[in-house]
């Protein structure tokens, strides 16, 4: 009489019964285990790379996810404002549409290239070095569903691209982050004011250079306290009585306002500059190697920014050096990653 097991596939004796007919062919059976072997290590090598760099490599982000990130990034695709570019000025904005481009599909991030061409707001007056505020409150439009805008100026650079801002800035955003000016505060500000409340969520992450407040690299985010710091930014008033007096623009329109009005003050905390804003040598002349501020390669510093380079600098130069040591330091991170395994 037959065993239940004769009429049953259960999963022991189905193993059991493959088992036995590949015994029988020892070639198949080879190639068979040979087949599990690479496709556990494979397995198990692309959780090791998810585990150390915080990524899935060569596996595309699922359509569905909406980016919780978008980057801004400044151009003006359309030729010069103030005169027409040459060669190198295309050269330049070209490395670095490419650069912005790739990090942004890398990690599944949206990028919106902003062109900062001339806008007349008023017949008189040209307010070019103004128009983050306008270029900002747009790309909110265009992303409703995002809630961190980064923004870059033309002249940045992401050395190193395998890094998520997840791991560089957001997951422990409260120890990257510092809202004293205690800590660093080169323009002498207020350290204190009336009324600041220090448990309130964070909504715009600057960093601070040898000047102040710098904003060729800096975060802001999706919410009703955004806006209000929008709208007052932009005040056509605030910007009359004042725009004359400060060198810097809406820099200097923001650093005005934090140390006046406490609940600005509230939502804003400051960035360690080389995290996201790193200077090459030439910046800032006056602190020379100040190693807050400039570009460390041993410390594989993220962003650099070749802030003032059109101003006596090489821009062009400078973009070639960094886009060149960022390939040379990828390229050895790799060969040092298949030499440990």
């Amino acid at each position: 009489m037959k065993d239940k097991e004769d009429y049953y596939f259960t999963p022991s004796s189905r193993a059991s019964r493959l088992f036995q007919r590949l015994s029988r062919s020892p070639v198949r059976l080879k190639q068979v285990l040979l087949r599990r072997r690479i496709l556990a290590f494979m397995v198990f090598t692309f959780i090791l790379i998810w585990i150390v760099n915080g990524e899935m490599p060569l596996l595309p982000r699922l359509w569905f996810r909406s980016s919780k990130f978008v980057i801004i990034l400044a151009v003006n695709q359309g030729g010069g404002v103030m005169q027409w570019k040459g060669p190198n000025e295309w050269a330049v904005e070209k490395k670095s549409i490419a650069n912005k481009k790739a990090y942004a599909k890398r990690h599944g991030y949206d990028l919106a290239i902003q062109d900062m061409s001339i806008k007349k707001r008023y017949a008189h007056e040209w307010r070019e070095s103004w128009e983050k505020v306008d270029v900002i409150r747009q790309t909110m439009k265009q992303y409703p569903k995002a809630e961190w805008f980064w923004w870059l100026d033309l002249h940045t650079y992401i050395m190193e691209p395998q890094v998520s801002l997840e791991k560089q800035v957001f997951n422990r955003l409260d120890n990257n982050t510092y809202k004293s000016l205690k800590t660093y505060n080169p323009l002498n500000l207020p350290v204190e004011i009336p009324y600041v409340d220090n448990r309130h969520q964070i909504n715009l992450i600057v960093p601070q250079d040898c000047g102040g407040f710098n904003l060729g690299s800096f975060f802001i985010r999706r919410s009703e306290w955004t806006d209000f710091l929008l709208d007052i930014w932009w005040d056509p008033v605030f910007y009359e009585q004042r725009h004359m007096q400060w060198e810097h623009k809406e820099q200097d329109a923001l650093e005005h306002m934090y140390s006046n009005q406490a609940w600005i003050r509230s939502g804003v905390a400051f960035i360690p500059q080389r995290l996201i804003n790193s200077f090459p040598e030439g910046a800032c002349a006056e602190q020379a190697g100040d190693p807050r501020i400039f570009y460390n390669e041993k410390d594989r510093d993220f962003v650099v920014n070749m802030a003032g380079c059109e101003w006596g600098r090489d821009c062009f130069g400078e973009m070639e050096r960094f886009d060149q040591l960022s390939r040379s330091l990828q390229k050895k991170s790799r060969s040092g990653w298949f030499s440990r395994n």
